[in-house]
């Protein structure tokens, strides 16, 4: 492993408890634990799992000029967050496409708190900053927090446990700054699995002291650390977009059937041009759901047939552990095949055959 790799508080608790290790986009992390992704995944859907999201990034914006700056470089309307709301949103170009998907959290007037993309981070904060004009301060924070997502059905009586802050009160996508297992930090009620949870971003020097005691009180609840291999599958069932793959530089969001992030009416932003362009002559490109009917796995960057001729690539595939089927989605030519519609993946060349599906795949039930 290199020298070079950049680490998590948390690296030699990882390394401690037997987890595979994975250079990620510069970073080294755990892909998987002993218990294999398949149960990581599972401890998820039916109980509870802890990941260490560490390695992503953070920027405070502050000042009288913050709504000003976001609204001008995110799609999303940041002026209709309340405090203590969050929501998702795109960093785009001027060609509509993503720098970023990122969390946008509003703290109080004038003061967010943003959640980017590990592998994105610097260009992010460079490309936020350089937009950024009047009053307003934007820091790049991202060592002075750890950040752990607690995730699963038992989630919440998980994390209960280590914070006097009432959770059942936090609704999904909104956060409150408070105490967890003895450590100031914020308690977000958000994730990137599909499931109830929680994401807790707390100071870095806390990590392992927080892992530690997060851990003991999800013993009775069966908890398993996970790693990105569970975060990966995870997410895939929930068909949540992952950029590189259903969202890129040259993927916008009415491709990526994302346009409820997009808010036209609420003024200009870098890329509002090209997506109103877009939107009055169709997007050319649409992300679709399938699922494997013959035997075999349409995996990332394979093509995609419609009616035998290559119309497309799969963005994210394989096997789904809950849903228990091979899975996918496709970014392919418009008009898109309809959900029920036969579709090949070619696999090493061989067209096998699929069907379009809904997304997501999973739908976890909602109280």
């Amino acid at each position: 492993m290199s020298a070079d790799l950049k680490k998590t508080p948390l690296n030699a608790v990882h390394r401690a408890a037997g987890a595979r290790m994975v250079d990620f986009g510069g970073w080294d992390m755990p892909v998987q634990y002993p218990a294999g992704i398949a149960a990581e995944h599972m401890a998820v859907r039916t109980g509870v799992g802890l990941f260490d999201v560490s390695h992503m990034g953070e920027i405070e914006i502050t000042g009288p000029a913050a709504l000003d700056l976001l609204e001008k470089v995110t799609c999303n309307r940041v002026a209709n967050l309340q405090d203590g709301q969050a929501h998702y949103t795109g960093l785009l170009n001027e060609q509509g496409g993503f720098i970023d998907d990122l969390l946008v959290h509003r703290v109080g007037e004038g003061h967010y708190f943003l959640c980017v993309n590990a592998g994105n981070q610097d260009a992010d904060f460079a490309h936020i900053a350089a937009q950024a004009e009047g009053d307003v301060k934007v820091d790049f924070v991202s060592s002075s927090w750890a950040q752990l997502a607690v995730q699963g059905p038992k989630a919440l009586a998980v994390t209960q446990k280590l914070t006097e802050t009432n959770l059942s009160g936090i609704d999904y996508y909104w956060f409150e700054q408070g105490v967890v297992a003895g450590v100031p930090g914020i308690l977000a009620r958000t994730g990137y699995t599909g499931e109830d949870g929680f994401e807790l971003y707390i100071p870095a020097a806390a990590a392992e002291e927080v892992w530690a005691k997060v851990m003991e009180a999800g013993q009775d609840a069966g908890i398993l650390p996970c790693g990105l291999g569970a975060r990966n599958t995870l997410r895939m069932e929930a068909a949540m977009a992952l950029h590189g793959h259903e969202i890129s530089e040259t993927i916008t969001p009415l491709e990526a059937g994302l346009g409820w992030i997009v808010k036209l009416d609420k003024g200009d932003f870098i890329g509002r041009d090209a997506l109103v362009k877009q939107k009055e002559n169709g997007a050319p490109r649409k992300l679709i759901g399938f699922e494997m009917v013959d035997r075999g796995i349409g995996r990332d960057g394979y093509p995609v047939l419609v009616n035998g001729t290559e119309a497309g690539t799969v963005t994210s595939g394989g096997p789904g552990p809950f849903v228990g089927k091979n899975i996918g989605m496709a970014l392919v030519n418009a008009p898109a095949p309809k959900v029920g519609e036969p579709i090949e993946i070619a696999i090493r060349d061989r067209p096998t055959a699929a069907q379009v599906v809904k997304r997501p795949f999973y739908k976890r039930d909602r109280d």
